[in-house]
């Protein structure tokens, strides 16, 4: 990886330093400068200067935001560059566009002699196309469509979308409140591969999406999200402006997001759509070849059996070759793009995107089945359910995303990952072999934070690398900068290992009144983090008849009108599942108790997870450590992460799955989470729950 190209020495000399620039920031916000959030952007500073790639722990209250930003707007401003910023949630991006950032820039425009630009840029999906919007959207098969209902409300939906077009500024999907369902947006948006391109459009003059990449094209530093980094990586050209330096914040939801934007589907009726698209402009034999393939592989489907492939059937290897061969005849008949007027050209397109899409799913499918476990690259499912009016579905993703990233990323361009949960079992090195990257040759707590940006300083000057050679990996340094949160004194890790171990039969009774004496305890003021959303319901009825505060179930309302509520009433309780692991951020009194069910192991039948295991114990590796554990200690730290929110956070984190205690494991699974207190007595538990609802109701 090239080093980041030096700035003029007087240039450098003109800036502030990063600790002037962050002191400045902190006291311009408001806060508080903390050492860890010192030390990170320290360490952010010298992989600046240094090109070696950094890993930063950071615990929730330390202030990372600010920690990375401040030198990446020093560097940007300057080397005149710009710098990428990639998040896992919306929410994260909404709180760096709306909220830090342009505080951040007012606050440091005096020191840095100009106010530093920012912008936020998505996949052309997320904007209003307004060719599309005026030319109509191409025939789509869904069987909600057979639905009455469901057609009168795409059309109140589509007449909203016509007036809000004439009103948006930014034609984001993301500024539509209230939303619209996916099939509505469909209407009014195009993927970058059904785009005419700025050349051809009509409309290309005030085209959203076109004005969102040339703000980003000015921007210091550009806000994006995983799947776009991605998809920038993954695409022939380029989607992001060109940059040198990329932040990743939830990098610990990293690799799930790069596998679904490296995954795809194939579904008979994409086939028989990609035949009617084409049908208008090839010959109708050649057409009716692809429709004939899509009735056999609907045929094949239909008769499948719903899960992760191990071997490709017969007859699917049939009708996929069948699928191939006929979407190649249709590319091939439909020849190279031709002058013509905007309509030709934009039908043209569309078919030509769709043929694309089946005919290289399907090479991909067919070629995914290599003899040799080890050798594969790629796993395939099916996924069909009975009751839906949906067609069954063909699944393909990658059993790994560390090649991507090591070359397209890695090997390109200096990387900053940070994340509350990153240093698995009390090591980077887990995380660090799904991005990619070796083995670390340092790597930091908090208490030695200063010596690893020491060290990642004395590995070059403050301006270059030594140059790579032929057989060097990208070097990193993971570096832990601890939390401002005293865990110790302010929260206490229950262990209940008296308890059976979870079976399949769903919550034993043991477990249930166990939670009831915890939340009877605690007073309400818990979020019960489930496995599945049918242990969730089942505790919701039990609990409804053995406690005497409200409990709330995810799925009962719109999940943030849910925790608004569960916020606003410190006696009640959140019950849920996958999104409230990660979602939820609700300090003071309404929480002092996060209970988890289970060790949150991915589910036998998930096929990529599944497959993944697989692979690796078919090179001699340990799958269940490397895949399932390490799963459930991201999530499982997530979890017991909703405790903390605040300095003043007090309380308890019950994991009422005795194996977390017992199992060889479970020291993997403890040391990924921050450090409470342990115990297994439930009456110093329960004790401790009465004493901070006493004190609670006191200050109410």
């Amino acid at each position: 990886m090239a080093a980041l190209s030096p700035a003029p020495e007087s240039a450098r000399t003109r800036l502030p330093s990063v600790r002037e620039l962050l002191h400045t920031a902190v006291e311009a916000v408001g806060g508080t400068e903390r050492e860890g959030q010192v030390r990170m952007a320290d360490a952010v500073d010298a992989a600046i200067r240094t090109g070696e790639h950094l890993a930063v722990q950071a615990g929730t209250g330390t202030g990372k935001s600010l920690a990375y930003l401040v030198p990446a707007i020093r560097h940007a401003v300057e080397r005149d560059a710009t710098v990428v910023v990639s998040t896992a949630t919306i929410a994260l991006q909404r709180q760096l566009v709306d909220r830090d950032l342009p505080r951040l820039a007012k606050a440091l425009q005096s020191e840095l002699g100009c106010e530093p630009r920012f912008a936020i840029l998505k996949g052309r999906r997320n904007y209003l196309c307004l060719h599309r919007l005026d030319t109509g959207a191409p025939d789509e098969p869904d069987d909600g469509l057979f639905d009455q209902f469901a057609v009168s409300r795409l059309g109140r939906e589509v007449a909203r979308l016509h007036e809000w077009a004439s009103e948006t500024v930014t034609g984001d999907r993301d500024d539509l409140v209230p939303g619209v369902t996916e099939l509505a947006w469909r209407q009014v948006s195009v993927t970058a591969k059904e785009c005419l391109g700025a050349a051809r459009c009509p409309v290309a003059a005030d085209c959203f999406a076109e004005h969102a990449r040339a703000e980003a094209g000015k921007a210091d530093v550009v806000v994006t999200n995983h799947a776009l980094l991605a998809i920038d990586a993954m695409q022939g050209y380029q989607v992001l402006p060109e940059h040198d330096l990329v932040v990743i914040d939830e990098a610990h939801d990293l690799v799930d997001r790069v596998t679904s934007a490296a995954a795809a589907e194939l579904t008979s009726a994409m086939v028989a759509t990609a035949a009617k698209r084409c049908g208008r402009l090839i010959d109708a034999e050649v057409a009716d070849r692809l429709m004939e393939a899509s009735d056999g592989l609907a045929v094949v489907l239909d008769d499948g059996s719903p899960g992760r492939m191990d071997a490709l059937p017969g007859p699917l290897g049939g009708a996929l070759a069948a699928a191939r061969d006929a979407a190649h005849g249709c590319i091939t008949a439909l020849g190279p793009e031709r002058k013509e007027d905007a309509s030709d050209a934009t039908a043209r397109k569309l078919a030509r995107t769709l043929l694309d899409d089946v005919h290289d799913t399907a090479v991909r499918l067919l070629t995914a089945f290599e003899p040799e476990l080890a050798q594969r690259r790629d796993v395939v499912w099916l996924t069909a359910n009975p009751e839906s009016s949906r067609p069954p579905s063909l699944h393909v993703a990658p059993l790994s995303v560390s090649g991507l990233l090591r070359e397209r990323l890695f090997q390109t361009r200096t990387t900053v990952l940070t994340s509350a949960t990153l240093a698995l079992g009390g090591s980077f090195d887990t995380l660090a072999r799904q991005w990619g990257l070796p083995p670390s040759a340092a790597s930091g707590s908090a208490s030695d934070a200063e010596s690893a940006a020491d060290r990642a300083v004395r590995t070059g000057t403050a301006t270059e690398k030594a140059p790579p050679s032929d057989d060097s990996g990208p070097t990193w340094i993971g570096l832990d900068v601890g939390s401002p949160f005293d865990h110790a004194r302010n929260g206490i890790l229950y262990l209940a290992r008296h308890l059976p171990p979870p079976g399949r039969d769903g919550l034993t009774d043991a477990l249930l009144t166990e939670l009831a004496e915890l939340i009877t305890a605690a007073g309400g003021r818990t979020l019960g983090l489930f496995s599945s959303m049918r242990a969730a319901k089942q505790a919701t009825e039990a609990l409804r008849e053995r406690v005497e505060h409200p409990i709330l179930c995810q799925g009962d309302d719109s999940t943030g009108l849910l925790v608004r509520q569960f916020a606003e009433d410190e006696r009640s309780c959140l019950f849920g599942t996958l999104s409230l692991w990660q979602g939820v951020d609700v300090p003071g009194p309404s929480l002092q108790l996060v209970v988890v069910d289970r060790i949150p192991f991915p589910r036998p039948d998930d096929p990529v997870q599944s497959a993944r295991q697989r692979a690796i114990e078919a090179r001699g590796g340990n799958g269940f450590m490397t895949v399932a554990a390490t799963h459930a200690a991201l999530l499982l730290a997530q979890g017991v992460g909703r405790l903390h929110r605040t300095m003043d956070d007090k309380g308890v984190v019950a994991v009422l799955d005795s194996r977390l205690a017992k199992a060889r494991y479970g020291s993997f699974l403890r040391a990924s989470l921050p450090p409470f207190w342990p115990t297994h007595d439930a009456d110093v538990v329960r004790a401790a729950l009465r004493r901070l609802d006493a004190t609670a109701r006191d200050r109410s």
